[in-house]
């Protein structure tokens, strides 16, 4: 071996728990072996471009490690190898809030470093941590500064300091980033903020919307430039096994139970969809051919890019989501083959954007798909009606609601991502709000445009020309 790669393992050794668990992506076939979740990876990409984030998850997903372990890399400045979050090439300056000094002492300082009489087992290596100091809090042991040593030489600096100190206690200082560990008022958040903007540093949070819509939380679900948020469920996470999660579903008051085991804030009137994920979810099967077909796509002009692939029972007219796809960044080629996915004969419903030109090539989107071997309806999706709400997003919401409510729309369980835009779907003042919908707008498309969906053909026959409606007059 060479020096350098001898001197790679015995750097990996001194890691220990930060490479042996966050130095691959997790492989579902290989599932005894550690690695990153890819909704954890999904979370700490984001913040390339996303200043502020928020994961809202269930209670035993592993959020705070998630926040700990982004919080231990930006420290050592050791980036594993699959990261294209946030970089920082030089000691870093961060902090930590936690609620009271019990909890920053009982569940932030043991996450990164290990618990009492044994640091270094935590997120923060041992070989990289230089110094301690603790602060008198009327609470024996609290770690009140974390000294660390940056890949690069000189020291990295964490402060550990919890919400009983009102925003006051949360100003003068110019910070890299700060992790928020459960959820904070308005304005202590507002001051962490501030004190990231001058090194065009990140704000992360973590916890489980027990409050219901606060004003934080509806800053994220709002929504707007440079915010990301991430819902995480217990399905999401492979760790816990069924058994488990009945357990701790048996445990909670029946009135916190979806809070906690899908982390979905209790928004009430707010929803959009109103109905709990059990009542739409279904087992996924194999669909039968003389089931109809028909994709939605929704190009993701200034936003991920999604598809909604749906097939409708004619006999009982239910209509099945048994696949979906998100993808930011992409090119029409891309998402085009990801829309083929299962056939290239299933339509493909798109929304009135795809009549807008591409800047460079200056042919409409559609088109575009269309030369890359996408079979696209031939008009954009709208309802199968004659006045001005045909093109609307509100009828066609309500009206799958409609079908949600008696039974006729299924999700296959196996669709996290799509469950996890329909708990987040929601209104402000009565309008719905359009942020983290790529796949809801999507399965919207398809869904209004089902008159149009088709069965598979034969082999030996030529595709069908799309005609005709197919259920009625209906959507």
């Amino acid at each position: 071996m060479t020096s350098q790669v001898i001197a790679e393992l015995e750097n990996r050794i001194r890691m220990r728990k930060l490479w042996l668990e966050y130095g691959k992506v997790y492989d579902p076939g290989k599932p005894n072996e550690p690695g990153v979740y890819p909704w954890q990876k999904e979370f700490h990409d984001a913040g390339a471009t996303h200043p502020e984030r928020l994961m809202i998850a269930a209670n035993r997903v592993g959020k705070t490690n998630s926040a700990a372990a982004e919080t231990a890399i930006h420290l050592t400045g050791e980036y594993p190898p699959w990261w294209r979050g946030k970089r920082f090439d030089h000691p870093t300056r961060g902090w930590t809030g936690a609620e009271r000094t019990e909890d920053s002492k009982d569940v932030v300082q043991v996450a990164l470093l290990g618990p009492a009489g044994a640091h270094g087992t935590g997120w923060i290596p041992g070989s990289r941590i230089f110094k301690v100091t603790y602060r008198q809090a009327g609470v024996t042991e609290v770690v009140d500064s974390i000294y660390v040593k940056h890949k690069t030489g000189g020291l990295s600096h964490l402060t550990l300091k919890t919400y009983q100190q009102e925003a006051k206690g949360w100003r003068g200082a110019k910070l890299h980033f700060v992790w928020l560990d459960e959820e904070c008022k308005q304005d202590i958040y507002t001051e962490a903020q501030t004190r990231v903007l001058d090194e065009n540093g990140v704000v992360f949070m973590t916890f489980t919307p027990l409050l219901g819509p606060t004003a934080v939380v509806r800053h994220f679900m709002d929504g707007g430039p440079g915010i990301y948020m991430k819902n995480v469920s217990w399905d999401d996470a492979p760790h816990l096994n069924e058994e488990e999660k009945q357990r701790l579903m048996a445990s909670y008051p029946a009135h916190e139970r979806e809070t906690r085991a899908r982390g979905t804030p209790m928004l009430g009137t707010g929803a959009v969809f109103p109905i709990s994920d059990d009542a739409i979810s279904c087992d996924p099967f194999e669909i039968p051919k003389y089931f109809r077909r028909i994709n939605g796509i929704d190009f993701g002009i200034d936003h991920p890019a999604a598809g909604a692939f749906l097939a409708f029972d004619m006999d009982s007219e239910t209509c099945y989501v048994y696949d979906c796809y998100k993808a930011p960044g992409e090119t029409p080629i891309y998402h085009a083959a990801a829309m083929k996915k299962h056939g290239k004969w299933i339509p493909n419903a798109w929304p009135h954007d795809g009549l807008q030109r591409d800047k460079g090539t200056g042919k409409r989107l559609k088109d575009l798909y269309r030369e890359h071997g996408l079979f696209m309806t031939r008009e954009h999706a709208q309802m199968d009606r004659d006045d001005k709400q045909r093109q609307a997003v509100e009828p066609g919401v309500i009206e799958m609601y409609e079908w949600m409510r008696t039974g006729r729309f299924k999700v296959f369980s196996n669709l996290g991502q799509w469950f996890e835009e329909k708990r987040l779907y929601h209104r402000r003042e009565g309008k719905i709000v359009p942020e983290v919908d790529d796949i809801l707008s999507a399965t919207r498309y398809a869904f209004v445009m089902r008159r149009f969906a088709r069965t598979e053909p034969p082999a030996t026959i030529p595709k069908p020309k799309i005609k005709g409606p197919i259920l009625g007059r209906r959507g």
